[in-house]
């Protein structure tokens, strides 16, 4: 009884630490793709070039910040468990003012568009 709970424990480590590996992996081609588009955006002098970036980096945040609570499944002691909540808070950080930084950039980015289709209409009179 004591074998086969060792396989399947070892089979459910292998298939979450496969799950980590792919979740990361997706945070990290998300972060590079959007940074791609922010570089070809800067070139063609995109309006919404910040706004864009800062949507991916939050987007890739989030992946990571799921590898991470998976990877609370398969912590074996506190220490561990400690430096993995401080990682996962850190992120989280960092995901709440990539948020707010959307939000504002959203604002401006209204207020700027809203500034603009006045001044049009304006000179049409």
């Amino acid at each position: 009884m004591d074998s086969i709970y060792k396989t399947v424990e070892g089979v459910f480590d292998m298939i979450i630490q496969y799950a980590i590996l792919i979740i990361e992996l997706i945070g990290v081609c998300v972060l590079i793709w959007a940074i791609a588009k922010a570089v070809i955006g800067l070139f063609k002098k995109k309006p919404r070039l910040r706004l864009d970036l800062a949507e991916g980096i939050a987007l890739a945040l989030e992946f990571k910040i799921g590898g991470e609570l998976l990877r609370t499944v398969i912590v074996r002691d506190w220490e561990e468990l400690l430096i993995l909540g401080a990682v996962i808070l850190l992120r989280a950080a960092l995901s709440f003012l990539i948020q707010w930084e959307i939000k504002t950039e959203k604002k401006n980015s209204l207020a700027e568009s809203t500034k603009g289709d006045s001044a049009k209409e304006e000179n049409k009179k």
